[in-house]
């Protein structure tokens, strides 16, 4: 498992993240260093001048000046207690402050015990080593923790700004990189869309104006090769028309030929019709509310008047309607059962369902014929692949490459798969479209 994004907006959130982060570890340090322990030094050295005011030690003892303690101690409030006194005053919910302890140690010569109290009053505690039985109350006026909370809710408010103009900094870096990105998409789908606007970073640009003469140029290779299709198919079948129209004159002992020259031009035609099903863009057919039991159904009757063959329905009562384009899938549905008939002389199983877990529709056509190739599953989709002799040396190798565009368009999956009994199932998965 990677720690880090993977996306370019991840990345760059992460980036503006972690350099916030580090930024405000820096900046609590430095105001712990230069801010919050210089005023703490400032407090104990004024609060260790108030003790040594109180105690002046000498070789024979401690000596407590009564006049200037009594002075001193009635204008700063400071009370001197002894072990006892100071326990009954509030000195057991006080707590030890190991650095206050240290500081006033070096600034009163000795070993310093120094605690806290923390109630309605505040109350400093110094144990001096001028007088080690005796402890001394002093009042902290304005000490109290919640004078540091707004600069911890100005760090917290500093990140959360901080990430925020990141996040908003990196989805406006990245929106010309997702339009892209869904324009590429419907490109490869077959769609050509609007020319993208050339916004953001001068690289961004770049790419955008790169990516809108590829598009255009795609369209225009479009076109040509639609017209292209066009001409060559009228200019085929001209000639195909005039060579069916002089077959219908040969005479009657020619029969032998003209049977075989009227199939080659059935042939002929049927592979123009589907070089054009192939170039056609069947997005251009608008999107309809469509039963696929009742299309499905369609289909099969006109194939088994013609072909006289039979089919097992398998319809899933529980089918709605959905936006498709029927004519493209008429034609895929159409194509899967010409196949399977093609290479099965046995009975024909066609089936709908609703894959509710991927939220999907779909019909299967499945035959008991000679199967495919397991390696030839992915092929069979590209055009003018026929695949093995058992099961695709016929035809022009198109009809799989329109099912699978056709598919496509409709953001479908098309699978093909082996059946254990002998032969293949052609399964189409198309998304379920709510009717608007």
């Amino acid at each position: 498992m990677k720690l880090l994004p993977r996306s370019s907006f991840g990345q760059t959130v992460f980036l503006v993240g972690s350099l916030l982060l580090i930024n405000q570890i820096v900046s609590l340090v430095s105001v712990l260093f230069y801010v919050i322990e210089p005023s703490y030094q400032q407090v104990n050295n004024l609060l260790a001048k108030q003790v040594k005011v109180l105690f002046i030690a000498d070789t024979q003892g401690i000596k407590v000046p009564r006049k200037l303690s009594e002075e001193f101690i009635q204008a700063t409030e400071i009370k001197v207690f002894t072990e006892q006194q100071a326990e009954m005053n509030g000195l057991l919910e006080a707590d030890l402050y190991p650095y206050f302890s240290t500081q006033m140690s070096k600034q009163l010569g000795g070993k310093t015990e120094v605690r806290i109290s923390q109630g309605h009053d505040y109350f400093f505690w110094v144990k001096p080593p001028q007088a080690p039985n005796y402890w001394v109350r002093m009042p902290l006026d304005g000490f109290e923790e919640q004078n540091f909370s707004p600069f911890t809710i100005y760090l917290i408010a500093i990140g959360i700004l901080s990430v925020a103009g990141g996040w908003a900094f990196a989805r406006q870096l990245n929106r010309p990189l997702k339009a892209l990105e869904s324009a590429a998409i419907e490109v490869g789908q077959g769609d050509f869309p609007d020319q993208l606007k050339e916004r953001g970073s001068t690289e961004i640009v770049a790419v955008t104006r790169a990516f809108n003469q590829m598009s255009a140029g795609i369209k225009q290779l479009e076109k040509d090769r639609n017209l292209l299709m066009a001409g060559v198919s009228h200019d085929l079948r001209t000639p195909l028309t005039r060579i069916r129209l002089a077959t219908e004159m040969m005479g009657p002992n020619e029969d032998y030929l003209k049977d075989g020259i009227v199939n080659d031009i059935e042939d002929m035609n049927m592979i123009i019709d589907q070089f054009i099903a192939f170039i056609r863009h069947h997005k251009e057919e608008a999107l309809e509310p469509i039963n696929l039991n009742s299309l499905v159904k369609d289909v099969v009757d006109s194939e088994q008047q013609n072909k006289q063959r039979q089919f097992e329905l398998v319809f899933d009562e529980n089918m709605t309607s959905q936006m498709i384009r029927p004519t493209a899938i008429k034609r895929v549905i159409t194509n899967l059962i010409e196949n399977a008939l093609r290479y099965s002389e046995y009975k024909i199983v066609v089936e709908t369902g609703i894959d509710e877990i991927n939220n999907m529709i779909y019909f299967s056509i499945s035959d008991s014929g000679p199967g495919i190739d397991e390696d030839d599953v992915v092929k069979l989709f590209e055009p003018f692949y026929q695949g093995d002799l058992a099961r695709g040396g016929e035809g022009s190798g198109l009809g799989l490459a329109i099912i699978k565009k056709i598919v496509d368009t409709h953001h479908g999956l098309v699978i093909l798969k082996n059946r254990a009994e002998g032969g293949l199932t052609a399964t189409v998965k198309l998304p379920m479209v709510k009717v608007v």
